[in-house]
């Protein structure tokens, strides 16, 4: 699995033309299922999202988590983390996890993070659905973690 985590002030999902998730001050965290994933891959990278400290403290270092200062996230699946493009122009994603499998471990993912921050600051885009997202990178501060 990989988790792409955009620190923002703002960021927030549009499904036909309604809004699904909406977060403020958080992380919006692009999530990416790939072929062989399981339930201990969405755990690892859902504490590690948790925990992650990369807001700034008072001397201003990376050093707060979600959870210092009471911030969210938004969740949006993401299967083409694992295109490939080295061979073409045209992407495989031949390395991406099949839909059944990928939205289970995605919802595992998104429901283990409810139960360490709580499910009141998590938000989520909806799977398999064409999505507008829209987001204010605050830093610019973006990590990438896989399991």
């Amino acid at each position: 699995m990989k988790a792409v985590i955009q620190r923002v002030s703002k960021a927030s999902v549009e499904v036909e033309n309604e809004i699904v998730g909406k977060i403020e001050k958080g992380f919006l965290i692009l999530l990416g299922v790939k072929t062989g994933d399981e339930k201990k891959d969405a755990e690892f990278l859902a504490k590690k999202c948790c925990a992650m400290r990369i807001f700034e403290d008072e001397n201003e270092k990376m050093n707060l988590s979600l959870q210092d200062i009471g911030a969210k996230m938004l969740v949006i699946s993401q299967f083409t983390l694992y295109g490939d493009a080295q061979k073409g122009n045209r992407p495989s994603f031949i390395g991406a996890a099949e839909p059944i499998i990928a939205e289970e471990l995605y919802n595992y993912f998104i429901n283990y993070c409810k139960e360490i921050i709580g499910s009141e600051n998590v938000a989520t885009g909806s799977f398999r659905k064409m999505m507008n997202v829209e987001l204010t990178n605050y830093g610019p501060v973006t990590i990438i973690i896989e399991s």
